[in-house]
């Protein structure tokens, strides 16, 4: 996995302009920590950071095809292509050569050989520039689910673009601002496919292609999720279900660098690492390295919620006995997750303070941890929007809301360990402006006229329909991002299994009453895998990512809070209801504040660093 900026512009020599090139290009760094490129021709300019996972020696870039002494194509390029041998060995029998035995080489003669057909023939996580000389053309290629980020800003002769905003914010003409929309996009929980929050810059909307040439930019979509009738039986879905995920796991372990599982004994996460065991098993190789993420004294002291009914220990240390891995336990306390320094490199990673609280401090931990001893991860992440695992999708009430589920369901509070809102602490003239649930509404009415159809789709299908896409297009892409972000930051690629194209477009399409076959949520991934898994792991009900129910650490929110509202020149404090802080900080104040602490605290630290204007 990399970092990768550039820059065209039609009416600029960029020949001349090294220094701005390099100065994107360094803000890509975490990365890619294990070399740097640079390319630079008179209308175009791409910058890479590498983390090196495959051909460590062949695969440096920017990377050139040329031919007779002129360059034919050029990219940028973050990613795996998965099935890059299979295409690798069609394009040598149409008369292709090699010179590296990278993916990155096979995506320049895929371009070559297709044209802009060829990201139809990719199966994998991208997010990559190419431009060619002969048309004076750009292309941003990403990829189907969204699971490698890419954004662009539209210039008045070209584009600038990066794998992250920070790479954009580094050109000296664009300014970080954010008016009314990206801050309504930012406190919700929306995440609106192409939207960037910053004024002028976009998102390159998964499974889409962004062109750039002399006549403009244009979007094309290249990849979605479509109806289809489903005519497979239950026991021939569960087993196409458990052979694309045999197929899936087989080539997603293959690297050139040390590579482990993400094990929080789920079982979204107790499937992957299983499967990795039994193929690394086959190849003679093993066993499968794993890791989870615990607090001090979380298992002993768990107090079930509405979310949460089971700490992970006991679980993931079943699945790893089960499958006898190399397990690792990496432990974090409250003085961690209150670390400055821990959450300024979480808010640094993120250019946002759009997150998780002690949820993204404690991930970006776990990364850091897990990256000393491997450079590639497996993830369980999106079997839930997948296969329908959170609580709202069996929630008749969430599912039935005009409204997307997992905002019916309080998901922004509850995720990161309170039942308040997020929006709790701000000024109630400016939320009054903002129309947070009118933004909320507009979004999701704009979210169901994407949604496909058959005729035969009516009642409860039709509903369910709706709510498995509003999951595979918005929800998917907040988890997504964080994960992104949070592993790139300290230089760890985090493969992500269940977003596999081909395993997401099948069970989209398979009836909700199959999903739910034994009336349980993910009917069919637990019986797809429950012949590898023990069945204390098969049979437990979902829980999510871990919080931290140290009450220290709501104590030490409620500190920080009263300093920032005695701060005069908290850049904060004109959005803050200031008789809503003083209630939450009062002695003895027994209020919920950690989502709302939360996101205030992290939204002065965004602001005073970044120097982000707010035009609302």
């Amino acid at each position: 996995m990399c970092g990768i900026t550039g820059w065209i512009s039609y009416d600029t020599d960029l020949t001349t302009q090294r220094p701005t090139l390099e100065a994107m290009t360094r803000t890509m760094a975490c990365r890619g920590p294990d070399a740097a490129g640079l390319w630079l021709d008179t209308h175009a300019a791409f910058g890479h950071r590498r983390l090196a996972v495959i051909d460590i020696d062949g695969g440096k870039q920017p990377m050139t095809v040329a031919h007779d002494g002129r360059t034919l194509i050029v990219t940028t390029y973050s990613g795996e292509v998965y099935n890059y041998r299979e295409l690798r060995a069609e394009l040598e029998k149409l008369g292709h050569t090699f010179r590296t035995n990278s993916d990155t080489e096979v995506v320049l003669h895929a371009y070559l050989q297709w044209g802009e057909a060829f990201a139809e023939r990719l199966n994998g996580m991208y997010a990559f520039a190419l431009w060619d000389p002969r048309t004076q053309e750009l292309l941003l290629i990403r990829d189907r689910m969204g699971i490698k980020p890419l954004y662009y800003h539209p210039t008045p002769d070209g584009v600038l673009f990066g794998s992250e905003p920070k790479a954009i914010l580094a050109h000296p003409s664009v300014r970080p601002v954010v008016d009314a929309e990206g801050l309504a996009e930012l406190i919700t929980f929306t995440k609106t496919p192409g939207h960037a929050v910053y004024k002028g810059m976009h998102e390159v909307r998964p499974g889409h292609i962004v062109k750039v040439n002399r006549g403009g930019l244009t979007v094309k979509r290249y990849w979605a999720l479509e109806a289809r009738e489903h005519t497979d039986d239950l026991d021939t879905t569960v087993a196409h279900i458990r052979a694309l995920l045999d197929d899936i796991v087989a080539r997603q372990l293959i690297a050139d660098v040390p590579l482990c599982t993400l094990l929080s004994g789920g079982l979204d996460s107790s499937a992957i690492t299983a499967l990795a065991a039994g193929a690394l098993s086959a190849q003679g190789s093993g066993p499968v390295r794993s890791f989870a993420v615990d607090f001090t004294g979380y298992t002993e002291n768990f107090k079930p919620d509405n979310l949460r009914g089971t700490p992970d220990g006991p679980y993931a240390h079943a699945l790893a006995e089960h499958v006898r891995s190399d397990h690792h336990d990496i432990v974090l306390d409250t003085a961690a997750l209150m670390d400055p320094g821990h959450r300024a490199a979480v808010l640094a990673a993120r250019d946002l303070p759009n997150g998780f609280g002690d949820g993204d401090t404690s991930l970006y931990l776990l990364f850091k941890a897990v990256r000393e001893q491997s450079t590639v991860a497996l993830s369980g992440e999106s079997a839930d929007e997948v296969f329908g695992g959170y609580r709202w999708f069996h929630d008749p009430e969430s599912v039935n809301a005009d409204t997307f589920p997992w905002v019916a369901a309080g998901v922004s509070g509850r995720f990161s360990g309170g039942n308040a809102t997020r929006e709790a602490l701000l000024d109630p003239g400016l939320l009054g402006k903002l129309d947070l649930p009118g933004y909320e509404l507009r979004r999701y009415r704009e979210a169901l006229t994407e949604v496909p159809y058959l005729d035969s789709d009516t009642g409860h299908q039709r509903r369910m329909r709706e709510v498995s896409y509003l999951h595979l297009t918005r929800f998917v892409q907040i988890l997504l991002d964080r994960k992104d972000r949070a592993s790139m930051a300290v230089g760890l690629e985090v493969r992500v299994p269940f977003c596999d194209h081909r395993l997401v477009d099948y069970v989209f399409n398979t009836p909700w009453s199959m999903k739910t076959f034994d009336g349980r949520e993910k009917s069919l991934l637990r019986a797809a895998t429950r012949d590898v898994l023990p069945d204390l792991v098969a049979d437990r009900v979902k829980s999510p990512y871990p919080s931290t129910q140290d009450p220290r650490y709501n104590e030490a929110l409620r500190a920080e809070l009263k300093d920032l509202a005695a701060d005069r020149d908290a850049p904060v404090r004109p959005l803050l209801d200031s008789g809503a802080v003083a209630e939450a900080t009062a002695d003895g104040a027994a209020c919920d504040i950690r989502p709302g602490a939360e996101l205030v605290l992290g939204m002065n630290a965004w602001l005073r660093t970044t120097g982000t204007t707010l035009e609302v």
